[in-house]
């Protein structure tokens, strides 16, 4: 028995230990490589030169990357919670409930361009609303939703039934229940997996490109008009092949931007747990 629990220990460390050196090997080579154009003007300046991104910097497709990811968080997050929520707490159904949970999973299973060409088709071209932030961020909001519901739901099983049996006994709601106790209890894992699910939006590149991205941009100012954002601009940058140190800086940034906020999400979701615990 210990030669098999030393066995398994080791295969665990040796495994982190690959995943961990994988990663180091992606960021290092990923900074050596663009390490020489990532200066403060590259974070600040907007992108120029006869050569898309041939000079300037990437801010205008940060700040549309932040415009996308946010729209899409507010019109898929609070649908997923919501679903969760439902499905957990109220839905006696279970027809209902196999029906709503086969949905989710179909979606998930769709790939992101797909959702890309349907929100071209219904909102860009049907409904009139042109290339711009609104529409791409439904289609990211169509593709992360599952991926929050998922979580949400997982974190509100995994409640302990005593604490809402107790608030029943003591003749509390369950609205009141749910938005005192549930809802704080699960604050860390919820918070975390919008997080996450944002990162999963800030990636895409597919939905991108049919719905609201462009090459060029100014600083994104309204729902109704197009941006610039990373992922794109990175696609933009290597498939014109002209402008590869920078295309190398781009994907660093956005490397960077999505580690700190997994970083940040489970830091959070660490400390809420605790700070429940404690309470």
């Amino acid at each position: 028995m210990k030669c098999k629990a030393f066995l398994v220990r080791s295969w665990a460390y040796l495994s982190m230990a690959l995943v961990a050196a994988v990663i180091l090997f992606l960021f290092g080579y990923v900074f050596v490589q663009g390490g020489p154009v990532i200066t403060w003007e590259f974070f600040t300046a907007s992108p120029s030169g006869s050569v898309l991104g041939s000079e300037g910097g990437i801010w205008p497709a940060i700040a549309g990357s932040l415009c996308f990811t946010a729209t899409a968080v507010v019109l898929g997050g609070i649908p997923a919670i919501a679903t969760a929520l439902y499905l957990v707490f109220f839905c006696q159904s279970k027809l209902l409930r196999t029906v709503i949970q086969m949905v989710i999973q179909n979606i998930a299973g769709i790939p992101s361009i797909v959702l890309g060409l349907f929100a071209y088709s219904l909102l860009v071209r049907a409904l009139g609303l042109g290339r711009c932030v609104l529409s791409a961020g439904v289609a990211l909001a169509i593709m992360i939703l599952p991926f929050i519901e998922v979580r949400a739901e997982k974190a509100f099983r995994e409640l302990p039934p005593a604490l809402t049996q107790s608030a029943y006994a003591l003749g509390c709601s369950k609205s009141y229940t749910i938005w005192k106790i549930v809802l704080p209890a699960c604050r860390g894992e919820l918070v975390s997996g919008v997080i996450l699910g944002a990162c999963y939006a800030m990636g895409a590149t597919a939905p991108l490109m049919f719905t609201g991205g462009v090459a060029y941009a100014a600083m994104p100012v309204s729902l109704t008009k197009p941006a610039m954002a990373l992922p794109l601009h990175l696609y933009l940058l290597l498939a014109q092949g002209t402008s590869i140190p920078q295309a190398y800086g781009t994907a660093f940034v956005l490397m960077m931007v999505v580690l700190l906020s997994n970083f940040l999400a489970a830091l959070y979701a660490k400390r809420r747990n605790r700070a429940w615990k404690q309470s």
